[in-house]
């Protein structure tokens, strides 16, 4: 797949995320508010989440899709974790209105009365709108190999639990246990938290450079061991860069080789992995004789 084609799969998945979670949104809220559906107002702000965990993809693709530049060498990529971050303040805000907002149904507004049956239909087409979102954006996640649209997918999947909670809140409401329905908003709001949580360590470690799964590193050293003349591969060094990343290995080779057969080796094994490795943009090769002590660092 051509990177061109990668962006515009990307794209689509991003858009259909925001555009859906927008609708959701609204009519969570209004359907909340107009049927007085505690937990149907805190999905409106754990839909509202999502708009702004899709928006962080986006801006990823969009800032990192910008070539290196002579004060970014290494490109834009890292601009998607530090808006990472900056949206987990917003997360925590959110969860603590949701929080404000059950306290005061319970404590201040007197017996807790059931919410309309409206709020459980909602809370059932939010099931179904979740379902089918969730389906097309794990699908072309999994086609682009992207780690962002496939994390954007996971949190979709959570959401569509949250919305059977609400369906059977509202529903045990209506059976005589009205308390159920803020006690859903609560759990609601937890989960928008481990979200947060969620988010804020996967980019903290995005940005500190932490090491990556065994998965990832066997997969850059057999692509580049499959390459004729690479007989060694160690020291493999990953940098994230927001979305994609670097890399930087040693390769030992044969040591009566010219500098230009040994260069023809690194430039390939560079290649090699890049084209294998779909979060690697760029790669870096040092080569060095076989069998001798100081190839290793």
């Amino acid at each position: 797949m051509n990177i061109e084609e990668r962006k515009k799969l990307g794209r689509k998945a991003v858009f259909v995320a925001i555009i859906g979670n927008i609708g959701l949104t609204i009519f969570n809220f209004a359907v909340g508010i107009l049927s007085g559906s505690a937990a149907l107002v805190a999905g409106a702000a754990d839909s509202f989440s999502d708009i702004l965990t899709s928006t962080i993809i986006f801006i990823g693709f969009i800032i990192g899709l910008k070539p290196p530049d002579r004060l970014h060498p290494y490109g834009h990529g890292r601009a998607e974790p530090l808006v990472g971050i900056i949206i987990v303040v917003f997360l925590g805000i959110m969860v603590y209105e949701i929080f404000l907002g059950v306290y005061q149904k319970i404590f201040l507004e007197g017996p807790v009365t059931p919410p309309e049956t409206i709020a459980a239909v909602m809370a059932l087409a939010g099931v179904f709108i979740k379902l089918i979102m969730t389906t097309y954006i794990l699908r072309i996640g999994k086609k682009i190999n992207s780690p962002a649209i496939l994390a954007g997918a996971h949190n979709q999947k959570v959401d569509i639990f949250s919305y059977a909670a609400i369906f059977v809140g509202v529903i045990g409401a209506q059976f005589g246990f009205p308390i159920l329905d803020p006690i859903i908003a609560i759990f609601i709001s937890i989960m928008v938290l481990k979200t947060a949580f969620d988010i804020a360590k996967e980019n903290i470690n995005n940005i500190m450079g932490t090491v990556p799964s065994k998965d990832v590193l066997e997969n850059i050293t057999n692509s580049a061991l499959s390459v004729n003349g690479a007989f060694d591969v160690h020291d493999v060094r990953i940098n994230y860069l927001g979305p994609y990343a670097s890399v930087e290995l040693h390769v030992a080779v044969a040591e009566d080789l010219s500098l230009k057969e040994a260069h023809e080796i690194a430039h390939s094994v560079e290649e090699k992995i890049i084209n294998d490795i779909d979060i690697v943009s760029m790669a870096l090769v040092h080569v060095c004789p076989k069998d001798e002590d100081y190839c290793i660092d």
